[in-house]
């Protein structure tokens, strides 16, 4: 008997044991009924012209069936149906015909059956990555509007607090100059300078907060002017030196060549992120630890180095903590205070110095052998700033002309 009569011959009992494999329950066997009809007269004809392809069609259409349950969950595998269609086909077979033909079908069927599972596998892996692809997308999506969520509610937050700390650090200078005319006593002196540094603190934040808002939303301002590294160094030591007294710390600024050589940027940008990086440095680097300041020139580009014999990054932080509100490990939280061992803080200085950069038209990045409060192994930043012989703006590069004709000059 030709394998065409073979599965003609157990097309019924092949119906009904794979409905009930598949779709238990006489409601989904009722709905599921049409499409095993169908996929049973394409094998049937499958079988008979030879033509294996003959079943794409179907395997197409319960790809494109397939609910969003069913690819997030990977509950219903394309793969496993046809398995499950095949091993019910050679179960009535064994069942229902001699064994000579039984053999002779098996052979037929799993010679169609093969083409099946390779297009099964390839349409249903492709489905399977389209879902996850969108799915990742809208999660995307939804990280977006959370994060601007986060930077208006920081800018918002920030300007609203702003007006009223600028009213607290007034009456405050107010107080004390009334209290001082009228002969101030020591304990009323210490609770005022109480109230003046932690205004002074709340508005160091507040300016953070204005400032990563201003970056996330790519509209922070930056004054190119002339600017030499070698002043803003000698700025940033000059503000340095009682913390470093302080903490017994040693800061070293190794000269370089070109340090005092011209370029245009924002100083006080400049200053901002030096002082951030700086004041990591001083706050992970235990007390007679030493800091150091060097640099040197790229083709096209300044390179200021900080490093520190602090207790150094742990890898996994290297690419994080230049994030908003990453805190460099769980020891930061140890103790308050800008400059304190391991003080705690909000986590935007090195956010802020890397946007700030950035608009500069350069880059920043830390390296470090790892995390060890023991050994201290230290950290490396490392800040590239563009040299540039004019200003980016036109407007700007009129106005400050003699500068530029005065280092052309000198660089002659």
């Amino acid at each position: 008997m030709h394998e065409v009569d073979l599965i003609s011959a157990i097309r019924s009992a092949w119906l009904k044991e794979a409905s009930e494999s598949l779709a238990p329950g006489s409601n989904f066997q009722d709905n599921f009924m049409p499409e095993l009809e169908r996929f049973c007269g394409l094998v049937e004809k499958a079988i008979g012209t030879g033509s294996p392809e003959v079943l794409d069609p179907i395997i197409a259409d319960w790809t494109s069936s397939q609910t969003q349950s069913e690819l997030q969950t990977a509950s219903s595998s394309l793969v496993d149906i046809l398995n499950t269609l095949l091993a019910s086909a050679i179960d009535v077979s064994n069942k229902n015909l001699e064994p000579g033909d039984a053999l002779a079908l098996i052979a037929a069927l799993v010679n169609v059956f093969s083409r099946g599972f390779s297009q099964a596998a390839k349409l249903d892996a492709q489905a399977k990555v389209a879902f996850t692809s969108e799915q990742l997308s809208q999660t995307n999506q939804i990280l977006e509007k959370l994060d601007r969520s986060k930077s208006d509610f920081i800018a918002v937050s920030a300007h609203e607090l702003k007006t009223p700390l600028t009213l607290i650090d007034g009456y405050a200078s107010m107080l004390k100059e009334s209290l001082e005319q009228a002969g101030i006593n020591s304990y009323q002196a210490v609770l005022l300078a109480g109230i003046l540094n932690g205004t002074q603190r709340l508005h160091n934040i507040i300016n953070d907060m204005i400032d990563a808002s201003l970056i996330d939303n790519e509209i922070l301002n930056v004054n190119f002017q002339p600017v030499w590294m070698s002043q803003l160094i000698t700025i940033l030591k000059s503000e340095s030196e009682n913390i470093i007294r302080e903490r017994k710390q040693t800061l070293e600024v190794i000269p370089f060549e070109g340090i005092s050589q011209m370029t245009y940027g924002d100083p006080e940008r400049l200053i901002q992120v030096f002082r951030n990086i700086l004041t990591n440095a001083i706050k992970f680097t235990p007390d007679g630890g030493k800091i150091t300041i060097s640099g040197r020139m790229l083709p096209g580009f300044f390179e200021i180095l900080i490093s520190d014999t602090g207790i150094g990054i742990d890898p996994e932080y290297l690419s994080l903590i230049f994030e908003k509100f990453v805190r460099l490990g769980a020891s930061a939280l140890h103790s308050s205070g800008k400059t304190k061992y391991k003080g705690g803080g909000p986590g935007l200085g090195l956010h802020i110095a890397r946007g700030i950069i950035e608009s500069h038209g350069g880059t920043i990045w830390v390296e470090s052998p790892g995390f060890d409060e023991l050994c201290c192994p230290g950290s490396v930043f490392h800040i590239l700033i563009p040299l540039r012989s004019s200003p980016p703006d036109s407007k700007m590069s009129k106005l400050f002309a003699p500068f530029i004709k005065l280092s052309q000059e000198k660089g002659n």
